[in-house]
């Protein structure tokens, strides 16, 4: 019986030796590897890059202890500490996590989570029984030896519940930028080859993509989703005689409307149709415009008074038909670059959106732009990092490049999609070069709920995108590409109409 019992602790030490030195070693030879795996884990996301130095430093010093006769006993109860922490991991991320993400690789790259589970189960009680024949060798009290053991996993198996339950509060409510990637929220399902690669998305309605053309101003091109044809229709504005530098085509409900904010003036007509009346003129200047319905707009202006970047609306209703808010976008510096951003409609919703370029913020607005809420993005800059200088002509000039935090947005009900230009701690150096980085938060209670990428096709980058009732619809250079949204992001839409994104 004790050579039977020698034998037997002698296995498990070799087999942990060997376990844990190999770990090791296969992690620190493909560290960055490991990190982004550490980082887009769904429970310790947070603390990636503490954790990751940790696990391997554990598992060296585990090996060092195993070795040596003196050591070999609290090696082994290090061993099976190790073990429970991995096997509470792994039941966690398979009942409480949002999504259960790839295996880790190594030499358990095959199995599944499921599988895994059962390996560290047995490891857990083959190094149980292990110790239980080392103690009792140097006749140690059998209560004594039960109560190390249980108390050393124990304490191992807290230590991973609090790290999930810190991680998940910090992820989705303090994130110190770590994303957490969610495991395939969207699905390609289609590419529709376009003639060239200047347009962006005017609209959307049911199953039809407008696009606009920064080449040709005047051209409506129809996209259908299910069959994949493509119309376009040439609209014919009541009069060009006006000095347009950049005129831009929008789609709402059965209306599309064409404008350029230098110019105060409004083209309206009706889908099908291609003429175009004017329905403003000298009512507003704007930089940026989104209507609400066909008499009522959101606009992004120049306030001569604070010489500020400022939100309200048009109406062409009212006998005072421009009503400004200085009280939506908040100053930081100049109120002019510190402010930049970008308006759009939310997608059946009577309300508005702004996201702001060079900080980590957006707001959700009605369509009166009397009331908002502003929200937090993920990345940690909170302040606009930009110099400007007033000119005396009353102009404000950038004097060095500024940093850009956000580069667009897409809202659909309660999920808001925002495409950063920053990388995150856990992302490899080369994200950035093949991928666009979409961050996806939930509104209702102000939650980040995860990331993904969209491919970049070779040289041709991402340069808009869109998000209807069950998918994703980007261009990228020639081509529009649409995407189901998977189960993973799915759960998160809130159903029926969309509501009320403003809390009153």
């Amino acid at each position: 019986m004790k050579t039977f019992s020698a034998y037997f602790k002698r296995s498990a030490v070799y087999f942990f030796i060997l376990l844990f030195c190999y770990a090791a070693i296969s992690k620190t030879l493909d560290f960055e590897n490991f990190q982004v795996q550490i980082g887009q884990s769904p429970l310790l996301s947070a603390y990636a890059g503490l954790i990751s130095y940790l696990v391997i430093a554990i598992e060296m010093v585990t090996v060092l202890c195993l070795s040596f006769q003196k050591t070999r006993l609290f090696g082994l109860y290090a061993a099976t500490s190790l073990m429970s922490a991995f096997t509470i991991y792994i039941y966690l991320i398979l009942h409480y996590s949002d999504f259960v993400p790839c295996s880790c690789g190594g030499i358990l790259e095959k199995m599944g989570w499921t599988e895994h589970l059962m390996f560290n189960i047995v490891c857990l009680v083959f190094g149980g029984i292990a110790v239980w024949i080392d103690e009792q060798e140097n006749n140690r009290p059998k209560r004594r030896t039960a109560i190390l053991l249980a108390l050393s996993n124990f304490i191992s198996c807290i230590v991973i519940i609090l790290l999930f339950v810190s991680s998940e509060y910090i992820i989705k409510k303090e994130n110190n930028f770590t994303r957490r990637f969610l495991q395939h929220p969207i699905e390609e399902k289609q590419r529709i080859k376009l003639r060239y690669d200047q347009y962006y998305i005017a609209g959307t309605d049911h199953q039809v993509i407008y696009l606009g053309s920064l080449k040709y101003p005047q051209k409506m091109i129809l996209v259908n989703t299910q069959t994949g044809k493509i119309d376009s229709m040439t609209i014919k504005p009541e009069s060009l005689d006006f000095p347009f530098k950049k005129l831009k085509l929008q789609v709402k409900n059965c209306f599309y409307y064409l404008s350029d904010g230098t110019v105060p003036i409004i083209f309206r007509g009706t889908v099908g149709n291609p003429n175009a009346k004017i329905i403003s003129y000298k009512d507003a200047y704007f930089s940026q415009i989104e209507p609400a319905d066909s008499m009522q707009f959101v606009i992004r202006t120049h306030n001569s008074r604070t010489q500020q970047l400022t939100l309200g609306t048009l109406d062409l209703a009212e006998k005072n038909k421009v009503v400004l808010n200085n009280k939506l976008l908040t100053k930081q510096t100049d109120g002019v670059f510190d402010s930049d951003g970008k308006l759009i409609s939310v997608n059946n919703s009577s309300q508005f959106a702004y996201l702001y370029s060079y900080r980590n913020r957006f707001l959700i607005m009605n369509r009166d732009a009397t009331k908002g809420q502003e929200f937090k993005t993920i990345d940690t800059v909170n302040n606009a990092s930009i110099k400007s200088k007033s000119l005396s002509t009353g102009l404000h000039k950038m004097t060095v490049p500024p940093l850009v935090v956000n580069q667009d947005m897409a809202v659909h009900k309660n999920i808001v999609m925002i495409q950063s230009k920053l990388k995150a701690k856990n992302e490899p150096q080369s994200s950035s070069l093949t991928t666009a980085v979409i961050d996806v938060y939930n509104i209702d209670n102000s939650e980040y709920v995860g990331s993904f990428y969209i491919y970049h096709n070779g040289k041709h980058r991402l340069t808009d995108f869109i998000t209807t009732e069950t998918s994703l619809y980007a261009l990228i250079g020639n081509e529009l590409v649409g995407y189901n949204y998977q189960s993973s992001i799915k759960k998160y839409f809130k159903k029926g109409e969309a509501e009320n994104l403003i809390q009153e």
